[in-house]
């Protein structure tokens, strides 16, 4: 039984205490300027200009895990804020607004040079304009425009025609807006963006989820599944943050050969597997054992969740003669791919269908009505 963890997790983890720890020198001791972003803003464009920025779900994941949330999102309520705002979205600037309800990470966060987040649901724009205006910062937002039509099987046309996949309207729009940013992040700076080093980047990021591509087939393939879901969410996500970084590039390879070595040898996670299941949903980041105690109890083993599966077909890009209209295209459908009817469930069936799963648990919105939300549609099309 694979019981003790890949050597490419506990690298991971050492990496991301590092790099936590770099990026707390940067803003709270250097006090450089830093971002606050909603995690689909394209993170490539801060880091080419040398911003810090920190993701709001990177940072409530962190303040779920220090088992802060339910402090702050009832501080929230009692302030008078709506109950179902999206819980995941809100509970940093929860942390932020009543810092004397609970101990936030860091002692909390200092004032970022600016806030942006894309539009991709209703409650986006109430968050980030209340977390602006308690922090007195500026904020930019990327406006989301709802696609007219998504072919099926767009995951088929994303890697090599990403401009058939975006109608040219959106393609140009979010372009546009791409390049509003940068002048933003080129005034904070006082740093010009390198649109060839913009290239290179997009392109280590194809290499990189190429590798992710090959460990998801690993796991569809293995009799048994060789790494634990915790264990892929860890190593994908430390690269994800800093995407197309020498690091992230050369640790998706460790990841991959690590994993194939346990395929060849025939080790599993959860050896005589009864069940394969799939998380719908954002990480349950304050209990993570959550999804290993389905292993003691019914040998089903949790297989697949959208963190490595998403970045082969929702990242990739070639062609690459454009850099910010590749990037724009990989921006503007975010939302449909991962939550709306039909692409996101047509999607699921699909990898449920390519990792033999025989069961899905689907993360709801603990107040949803019938029909609010495409997970109801996701559940339907799983069915």
């Amino acid at each position: 039984m694979a019981d003790s963890q890949l050597e490419a997790t506990v690298a991971a983890s050492a990496f991301q205490k590092q790099w936590f720890a770099d990026l707390r020198r940067r803003v709270f001791d250097d006090r450089q300027p830093y971002a606050l972003l909603q995690a689909d803003v394209p993170f490539e464009l801060f880091d080419l200009v040398d911003i810090p920025a920190v993701s709001n779900q990177w940072w409530a994941g962190i303040v779920a895990a220090k088992r802060q949330a339910p402090k702050f999102l009832d501080a929230m309520e009692g302030g008078g804020l709506h109950g179902d705002l999206c819980r995941y979205c809100s509970l940093g600037y929860a942390s932020t607004r009543y810092p004397d309800a609970g101990e936030a990470p860091w002692g909390g966060l200092p004032t970022p040079r600016l806030l942006c987040a894309r539009l991709t649901c209703d409650c986006i724009h109430r968050v980030f304009s209340l977390w602006a205006a308690a922090f007195g910062a500026e904020l930019f937002e990327i406006d989301h425009p709802g696609a007219g039509d998504l072919p099926p099987r767009w995951w088929e046309l994303g890697r090599h025609n990403w401009r058939e996949l975006v109608e040219p309207h959106r393609l140009a729009f979010v372009a546009a807006t791409l390049e509003r940013l940068v002048e933003r992040l080129e005034a904070i700076s006082g740093r010009a963006l390198d649109r060839d080093a913009l290239r290179e980047r997009l392109r280590l990021v194809n290499q990189q989820e190429e590798v992710f591509d090959a460990v998801r087939r690993l796991i569809a393939l293995a009799p048994e599944c060789p790494v634990r879901m915790t264990e892929q969410i860890t190593n994908v996500m430390a690269t994800q943050w800093v995407r197309g970084s020498e690091w992230a590039l050369a640790h998706a390879r460790a990841f991959h050969d690590e994993v194939k070595r346990r395929v060849d040898e025939g080790v599993a996670a959860c050896p005589d597997e009864r069940a394969r299941l799939m998380w719908i949903g954002a990480g349950l980041w304050h209990d993570t054992a959550f999804y290993n105690a389905f292993e003691a109890s019914h040998r089903a083993v949790f297989v697949w969740s959208m963190y490595l599966a998403f970045g082969p077909d929702g990242y990739i890009r070639y062609g690459l003669d454009d850099p910010m209209a590749a990037l724009a295209s990989r921006t503007a459908s975010f939302n449909e791919y991962l939550h709306n009817p039909p692409w996101a469930a047509e999607w699921i069936v699909h990898q449920a269908r390519e990792q033999r799963i025989d069961g899905a648990l689907v993360l709801r919105p603990r107040s949803m009505k019938p029909g609010a939300t495409g997970r109801l549609f996701i559940e339907r099309a799983l069915e």
